[in-house]
């Protein structure tokens, strides 16, 4: 896990390992010896690591490509949950990852956005009716 993503988002940024040594101030070895798997960097390392790679601490350590359609490591605070199906009468199912980590419970309500360029977005209403409130005070 950990390694691989290391070695892919390494190579998505078109770094080398030499580059990546010289932003933490380690050498060279010490970066193939995480990318091989011999060995691995300190808490704070892989923070920097994170920060380098603009994703978070966990989904350097834990994301496995091969539960999100083969797709890198997601730039932090973005979310594949992957794919669901529509039903006949246009239903979807939200994964229970995203359910869990948007605070989604049975009986709330969603309001769906749409914008041609962009797609379909579903937010909880009282998000959006706050937003709303906020927007329709500004004027």
């Amino acid at each position: 896990m950990f390694k691989d993503n290391l070695v892919q988002m390494r190579k998505l940024l078109r770094m080398t390992q030499e580059d990546i040594a010289e932003k933490l101030g380690v050498t060279r070895q010490s970066v193939a010896k995480w990318e091989a798997g011999d060995s691995v960097p300190d808490l704070d390392k892989c923070k920097q690591l994170a920060d380098i790679f603009g994703v978070s601490l966990d989904d350097l350590a834990n994301y496995e490509p091969e539960d999100n359609l083969g797709l890198a490591v997601p730039p932090r605070g973005k979310h594949l949950f992957g794919m669901v199906t529509v039903g006949d009468k246009g239903q979807i199912v939200i994964p229970a990852k995203a359910r869990k980590l948007f605070d989604i419970s049975p009986g709330d309500q969603l309001v769906v956005l749409g914008d041609d360029a962009q797609g379909i977005a579903v937010v909880k209403s009282e998000s959006f009716l706050a937003l709303a409130d906020m927007v329709s005070k500004l004027k």
